[in-house]
């Protein structure tokens, strides 16, 4: 991301595109804050923690206002696996009705100026976009009945 008041760059832009436009999405966030917000000489010196703080008011709003919501929020703890060293300040699932309205919230004029709060508190992170297994909204397989099931298991079909 070059510019700080651009959510996502265009490359990130196309990968959006290319998910279902019209089914929910979780997104997982995974934060890694500056000790000092990267803020212009001339912006009051704040912890990165601070300025997500302020991007966070707005986002929320918008998060709310396109029917989203944070659904789980933590601490992590130390990788069990994957890199030892790559340490996480903060997590949180946020689900979006649909990826069409997460786009529509990064289009948000409000949102967008809130954005250069974000760039200037975060060292590193992740956005990564979580589909639904299965079209019942929930990411779950599909239950099998109890016929499918043994059939399954005898080599037969319904």
């Amino acid at each position: 991301m070059t510019d700080p008041h651009e959510p996502l760059s265009r490359r990130q832009l196309d990968m959006l595109a290319a998910l279902p436009a019209d089914v929910p999405v979780v997104m997982l966030n995974q934060l890694r804050f500056r000790d000092r917000a990267a803020y212009p000489p001339e912006e009051t010196v704040c912890s990165g923690r601070e300025a997500y703080r302020r991007y966070s008011q707005v986002a929320l709003q918008a998060i709310s206002r396109i029917g989203g919501s944070v659904i789980f929020s933590g601490r992590p703890g130390a990788s069990l696996i994957g890199p030892e060293d790559e340490i996480w300040h903060a997590v949180f699932l946020v689900r979006y009705p649909s990826v069409d309205a997460f786009r529509s919230m990064l289009a948000m004029p409000g949102y967008r100026a809130a954005v250069r709060h974000r760039t200037a508190a975060i060292e590193d992170s992740r956005l990564i976009p979580i589909m639904p297994a299965m079209a019942d909204g929930f990411g779950l397989p599909a239950r099998q009945s109890a016929g499918a099931r043994a059939a399954a298991n005898n080599g037969d079909h319904e």
